[in-house]
């Protein structure tokens, strides 16, 4: 188990999205503990492996930030099946750190994926886990939540981050 480097926004890794996981592998399952080591340590309640730089369908997420190993999901090859609802809350990511803006996601989300042992299941998700898994996914079709802003925010984000790199003051890729 190990912490890896998150990836930064706008290293392209982050912006296309990420190919089907054709089996779980050791490689895959080894690549799991390490994900969630990196989210935890980052600290944060999701992460897709796009964010550490690896392009498979892979995202984790929990909630309690470790203290509480029920909230551990792990959703390979996920597939949003229905939304309900819709809110809007402050949003934040790993990838794009320092900006926060409110972001309209589903207050319900149904999604089918594969768990660490590839046994496929569906996860009924509400609220904060609904965000999370929303969030999630937009990783892992190439989405970040500034691409959920309007294009008035989403620029003026943009703006910032480009000043920030020439400024030598923005996090960039670690990788």
């Amino acid at each position: 188990m190990a912490v890896r480097p998150i990836v930064v926004y706008p290293d392209p890794v982050l912006l296309q999205p990420c190919r089907e996981v054709p089996e779980i592998t050791r490689e895959i399952r080894d690549l799991i503990p390490d994900m969630f080591d990196t989210m935890y340590a980052a600290p944060g309640i999701g992460l897709a492996a796009n964010q550490i730089g690896l392009d498979l369908r892979i995202a984790v997420i929990d909630l309690s930030v470790g203290k509480d190993p029920k909230d551990r999901h792990v959703l390979i090859n996920p597939v949003i099946l229905a939304t309900e609802l819709r809110f809007s809350e402050e949003e934040g990511c790993l990838s794009v750190p320092d900006f926060l803006e409110n972001v309209t996601r589903p207050r319900k989300v149904r999604v089918e994926a594969l768990d660490a042992s590839g046994k496929k299941f569906q996860l009924e998700a509400e609220g904060l886990l609904a965000k999370a898994v929303c969030h999630e996914l937009d990783h892992l079709d190439g989405l970040l939540f500034l691409n959920r802003l309007s294009p008035l925010k989403r620029n003026r984000i943009k703006k910032k981050i480009q000043k920030m790199i020439r400024a030598g003051e923005w996090a960039g890729s670690t990788r």
